[in-house]
């Protein structure tokens, strides 16, 4: 059976994107796949982060996790800072990456521009994803295309290694998800929903109240016409919210805009709003049911417990393949 892995950070509560178009599909992978999600919250303090909040958001998404499917029997989702080796294997990591190569990285140029003080981490971070992705001998990372960059590094730094020290390193493939991969934000519908936009009416968040989800839906985004088709370059806003509608209810596009022939946005808002309120309503008991019991940490606990011993095993063949440390006899 081929490992997959992936990393989310504790920054923000998951959209409606996010769950589309990756949580959903984990859904699906943890039955054909040995699954590692790790929520990476060493990942998330590259930038100032109060304390509590960062708590409350690491608790909040893995009780997300959990809600939307997956299952701890089948798949391990664990903390990252709870598994020390993904920092220890970082620091290796970091002393084979090259400086050039870290700076071409678009997210760090997109994150340090015009700034005073940029943290160092954000510079040196990547090679703390690639040992996440590494520590599991992981094949397959879904990811989408704003983090191909860091796949193919990761790739090469796995390369680096095998061929200078051992060859250990498992190399991964990307793995683009095959649809709802860019849900795209109701207030600009030409770029993605994004959990950080400061705009909150441009995301729908899983955690958000009935009442506040049909505001937004019926406040996107759309044009003048008054015609539901589809037609991302003329009509992206329209299109976004048919490819919403269209995944969370099941019905294919050409049949949505066969059903709103006749009708205007209202009507065809209207119902959105309700297919999106019910597909997130299980989602919120079941994560509200996690967060005031001790069920969430007992699968923490076993999520860290079986990613030590994964991740330390492998930290180890890596030590020993540098020559750190003693080697046991």
């Amino acid at each position: 059976m081929k490992t997959i892995f992936s990393g989310i950070q504790p920054s923000g509560t998951i959209t409606l994107g996010n769950y589309i178009g990756a949580l959903n599909q984990f859904v699906e992978l943890q039955d054909d796949y040995n699954c590692y999600f790790c929520i990476v919250d060493q990942h998330a303090i590259t930038v100032p982060q109060d304390r509590l909040v960062l708590r409350n958001n690491i608790r909040s998404l893995a009780a997300l996790y959990i809600a939307v499917g997956i299952n701890p029997e089948k798949a391990t989702l664990f903390i990252q800072s709870e598994v020390p080796a993904h920092a220890q294997g970082a620091w290796m990591m970091q002393c084979i990456s090259y400086i050039g190569e870290l700076e071409r990285m678009t997210q760090f140029k997109d994150k340090s521009a015009g700034k005073d003080g940029v943290s160092a981490a954000l510079l040196t971070y990547p090679p703390l994803m690639a040992t996440d992705i590494l520590l599991y001998g992981t094949d397959l990372v879904p990811v989408g295309e704003d983090q191909k960059q860091h796949l193919e590094l990761t790739r090469d730094l796995a390369e680096r290694f095998n061929k200078k020290y051992n060859d250990i390193l498992t190399i991964p493939e990307v793995r683009i998800p095959k649809v709802g991969a860019r849900i795209m934000s109701l207030q600009e519908p030409t770029k993605k929903m994004s959990k950080s936009d400061p705009n909150k009416k441009a995301t729908i968040t899983l955690l958000d109240e009935p009442s506040v989800i049909v505001k937004k839906i019926k406040s996107a985004v759309t044009d003048s016409e008054g015609i539901v088709k589809f037609d991302t370059e003329n009509k992206p806003g329209v299109s976004n919210l048919l490819s919403i509608y269209s995944i969370l209810s099941g019905k294919s596009i050409a049949a949505l805009e066969e059903m709103y022939e006749s009708k205007g946005y209202g009507d065809f808002k209207s119902d959105l709003a309700e297919v999106v309120v019910e597909a997130i309503r299980p989602i919120q008991e079941k994560y509200n049911e996690l967060m005031n019991s001790p069920e969430l940490d007992e699968i923490l606990d076993l999520g860290a417990e079986k990613a030590n011993k994964v991740a330390s095993k492998m930290l180890k063949k890596m030590e020993n393949a540098m020559g750190l440390g003693r080697k046991r006899r």
